[in-house]
């Protein structure tokens, strides 16, 4: 008799559970999907385009809301927990949920890794917002002075026409706008876009992979959230977080990626209290002490400092790691206080839309602004709030230049980073041994 099973997703590794386990197998039934964490991604379906032959109706996707009315009206047997960046807390809450209402609480982990024909470099983290993303293009520029062709998957962010999303292929701006990126897809594609990588992202990673392989002698593996690898890593980097010092052992599956970890980077040296580094030295010392440490920093960038100096300002940060990161500021907010600005405006005042809503949803954000962009229409609520906001600019704390989306009535001062190693070991120290393999 088949299992019937509801995955439990963000529209992402959910997806890819679904088609490395279930997609073909005759001895599960997926009844349908949930989504959470992502505002809007529910009330589509899986689209028999990317559903197989077992699902000529594709498959449904709901609230995660509906969960336990799911299980009792469908007569659920499993329930697979298919996303990141949860507490463990957390995890137990939705188990818990699970059991208590009769299924089995399911963990997926590699029998989801598909494995390259090419070497591979994870970049991974233990919390959304480490610096995985700077860490992901040091790599694939030393690999590239290496003489290597390197192009990048990134994670997947499907959150709009699931069935023009199966292979992304970006490799100039233009192709952002082709695939109707929002801006959380932005924040991570055009970065490596400004320095010219190649990436892949979609739905279908096992085509993606077989396109990417075509053009690359080194895969790079540039993580979402803290999620793991989708590909077998040969080499496996995890970024940690100085200021978040003990959630590398709080929150899943962050937590696999530190365990895991070939190379472990402490990241933000520069600006971490030392009771954080040194509760994360520790933490290394005794979880993974077979890890090969590098220390780092991710100085920032502004092209127009004077523009702040005295000056009310409204900080806009990027919104995972404001959100579900729980991050209370980034790399923006430490700009306005280094250059001196007059006030940091309380963005709470001007919310509008789901924009306000999130401050609800998370109350640990007081004044900075997150940059959610889902969707046509919260880019407009977030263009509307930026307008409301009584400042006189705008700092730009995210991995994108929000001047190309949003028509805003204020200057935008932009804030950019880069990973730079402090400690003796280097990232080019240990991306050598996959560099013998890719010859």
């Amino acid at each position: 008799m088949k299992k019937r099973v509801v995955i439990m997703g963000a529209a992402g590794r959910d997806f890819h559970n679904f088609n490395m386990v279930f997609r073909n197998n005759k001895n599960y039934e997926v009844i349908a999907f949930t989504a959470a964490q992502i505002p809007g991604i529910e009330k589509r379906h899986y689209p028999k385009e990317l559903s197989g032959r077992l699902y000529p109706n594709g498959v449904p996707i709901y609230s995660e809301e509906r969960l336990v009315e799911l299980i009792k009206r469908y007569k659920i047997d499993e329930i697979v927990l298919a996303y990141s960046d949860l507490s463990h807390e957390e995890v137990m809450h939705k188990a818990s949920i699970v059991l208590a209402n009769g299924p089995d609480f399911v963990l997926l982990g590699k029998e989801t890794m598909l494995v390259s024909k090419k070497p591979v470099i994870a970049v991974t983290a233990v919390r959304t917002g480490c610096g995985k993303s700077q860490t992901a293009r040091k790599v694939a520029s030393l690999l590239k002075l290496m003489g290597k062709r390197v192009v990048v998957i990134r994670h997947p962010m499907p959150y709009g026409y699931l069935k023009e999303q199966i292979i992304e292929r970006f490799e100039k701006y233009g192709d952002l706008a082709r695939f109707k990126c929002t801006i959380e897809e932005r924040e991570e594609y055009e970065p490596h876009l400004k320095v010219g990588n190649i990436v892949y992202a979609g739905v279908d990673y096992e085509k993606i992979l077989k396109e990417a392989e075509k053009e690359a002698d080194v895969i790079v593996w540039d993580g979402g959230n803290n999620d793991l690898p989708f590909i077998k890593p040969d080499l496996w980097v995890t970024v940690t977080d100085p200021h978040r010092a003990g959630h590398e052992l709080k929150y899943y599956p962050g937590e696999i990626n530190f365990r895991k970890a070939d190379v472990i980077v402490i990241n933000k040296v520069d600006s971490a209290p030392p009771g954080g580094l040194q509760l994360l030295r520790r933490n290394i010392s005794i979880f993974n002490p077979k890890a090969r440490v590098i220390e780092a920093k991710s100085p920032p960038t502004v092209d127009n400092p004077k523009l702040i100096k005295g000056k009310k300002v409204l900080v806009i940060e990027d919104g995972p790691t404001l959100t579900h990161g729980g991050m209370p500021y980034g790399i923006g907010a430490i700009v306005a206080r280094r250059f001196k600005a007059k006030e940091i405006v309380d963005a709470r005042k001007y919310a509008v839309g789901s924009i306000k809503n999130v401050y609800i949803k998370y109350p640990h954000l007081k004044r900075i602004l997150p940059a959610l962009g889902y969707s046509e229409r919260q880019i407009k609520e977030l263009e509307e709030t930026i307008n409301r906001a009584k400042a006189d600019v705008v700092i730009d704390g995210t991995p994108t230049d929000l001047r190309r989306l949003l028509k805003v009535n204020k200057k935008i001062v932009m804030v950019s980073y880069k990973l730079e190693e402090v400690s003796k070991l280097k990232l080019a120290d240990v991306v050598k041994d996959v560099k013998k393999k890719a010859q």
